[in-house]
């Protein structure tokens, strides 16, 4: 046992100090975007990592503050006033994902389609591009809003003060942060460079740059309410008075409960897609229990709740950096949240030199990936079916929330399906499956992502050595989901286990 231990942590100590180096001004960069206090984000990643990634069966999987999560999370500070009153609204999350775990609803993310998912991420990262260009642009008047460029008609001494209230110096850092993220993007050699992603290298260009222009003297020079401010401890009280304890009175407040059961059943969907992508990604191409997920989340989002950490999610990115560095056990995902424990403890007054503006620019490049116009166009090519409900959802997540969002989106797409041929997706020659080695999945007229499930749970069934006919000669509609899923079945699945498709 200790062997093997040991033998995990060589393998897996460099994908995990990849994935913090990715982690760390995320961490800071949601939890700026949400509204909360920068620490939040760092014990949100230290928890995900530390707590889920020793709970979870996912060799990949990285939890940690999910940019999908931002909106609500602002939303429910700002509406509910104080930060300890929200930390309720995060152990509420987890205790009904911990439930959700317990009743076997890690399947719940196969009854939701793809384009309105799709809609509600590309929402959310229209609404960080546009919460984060205040810090891109270092406004120093708080009290500008949308709301005032048409007060009482059009207003133009508007634009003359919010052009007075922008910090050139984090105009410039923001500038040359999303420069240096967008070539580390574009140009292959610096892509491939694992152990300096980046977030962090242009995290550390905007810290040098702004210490340059203090010492130089130049007006441009970002003052400390335009950095990150993270605690600074120097006594054992200092490092006690750290965790910020949640306020019992939450409890009883029904604006916490709503706002903790928004963030149960996003996080629990986020999860569960992420879940799915990583087990694509994962080398062993092994298949995480998602009920034992959810139940590592809840306990996950509980503690984050206790000690004053945001809610948190599985997240792609940092999962696909840990495949991407080779990680080969879930030790990775647990060395990456020692490292940001070790460095919030260690080394606090360095992170206080990072520019608001630098953290705005990675998130602005976040929200964009989230939002890309390829997503658009990528729906637009598969017909209104997918289309229409796809940017429905985007506008509503947008101009309502995050819950609105989703319904609007899933009202839609359950309208179209209506329309269409609601047979049962498929069904079996007359031989079971455990009865032979030869059988026949034959597709209705129209297959949408509520039969996902059933064709799912039937493809799992199949056993190795068997021969299967998939028969869609007779269907005219097929949801992107299925098509993908089958897809997936017929070259990876089928062929590591001897499956004749």
């Amino acid at each position: 046992m200790k062997n093997n231990f040991k033998a995990q942590f060589s393998q897996n100590f460099a994908s995990g100090l990849v994935v913090f180096l990715v982690a760390l001004p995320l961490c800071l960069g949601i939890a700026l975007a949400s509204g909360a206090p920068p620490l939040s984000g760092i014990i949100a990643g230290i928890v995900g990592g530390v707590v889920i990634g020793s709970l979870s069966n996912s060799n990949i999987s990285v939890s940690g503050p999910a940019a999908g999560l931002t909106a609500i999370v602002l939303t429910a500070i700002t509406d509910l006033g104080a930060f300890e009153l929200f930390l309720c609204a995060g152990i509420i999350a987890g205790i009904l994902q911990l439930i959700l775990g317990f009743i076997r609803a890690g399947s719940i993310s196969n009854y939701f389609p793809n384009n309105v998912i799709e809609g509600m991420l590309a929402g959310i990262g229209i609404i960080i591009v546009l919460k984060q260009i205040p810090h891109a642009l270092g406004f120093k008047n708080e009290n500008i809003s949308s709301e005032t460029l048409f007060e009482n008609g059009f207003n133009p001494n508007y634009l003359t003060e919010i052009f007075s209230a922008i910090h050139p110096g984090a105009v410039l850092i923001t500038l040359v942060s999303i420069t240096i993220l967008l070539i580390w993007e574009k140009v292959p050699t610096l892509k491939s460079l694992k152990m300096l992603p980046g977030a962090l290298v242009a995290v550390m260009i905007g810290i040098l740059l702004n210490q340059l222009l203090i010492v130089s003297g130049s007006s441009l020079a970002i003052s400390s309410q335009y950095l990150v401010n993270l605690p600074v401890p120097t006594t054992f009280n200092e490092y006690k008075n750290l965790i910020t304890l949640p306020s019992l009175n939450g409890f009883t407040n029904i604006q916490v409960w709503i706002a903790g059961a928004t963030i149960a059943v996003v996080a629990s969907i986020e999860t569960l897609l992420c879940i799915e992508a990583s087990d694509r990604v994962a080398s062993k191409r092994r298949i995480t229990d998602t009920n034992l997920e959810l139940k590592a989340q809840g306990i996950g989002n509980m503690l984050s709740g206790l000690i004053g950490g945001l809610p948190m999610t599985s997240v792609v990115v940092r999962s696909s950096a840990n495949a991407n560095a080779g990680a080969t056990s879930k030790a990775s995902a647990i060395i990456h949240g020692v490292l940001l424990l070790v460095c919030v403890l260690t080394i606090p007054f360095l992170l206080n030199l990072i520019p608001l503006a630098t953290l705005a620019a990675v998130l602005i490049l976040v929200g964009y990936k989230l939002a890309k116009p390829a997503t658009f166009i990528h729906f637009w090519h598969h017909g209104k079916y997918q289309f229409i409900p796809f940017v429905a959802t985007v506008l509503a997540v947008v101009f309502t929330d995050l819950l609105k969002g989703v319904a609007i989106g899933l009202i839609i797409s359950i309208f179209y399906i209506l329309q269409g041929n609601m047979k049962r997706a498929y069904y079996l020659s007359k031989e079971q499956l455990n009865e032979t080695d030869e059988f026949t999945i034959k597709l209705a007229e129209e297959v949408s992502f509520l039969n996902k499930a059933a064709i799912k749970k039937t493809l799992k069934n199949v056993k190795p050595g068997s021969k299967v006919t998939i028969d869609a000669r007779s269907t005219s509609y097929i949801t992107t989901d299925v098509l993908e899923m089958i897809q997936d079945f017929a070259n990876v699945r089928a062929k590591e286990e001897n499956i004749h498709v």
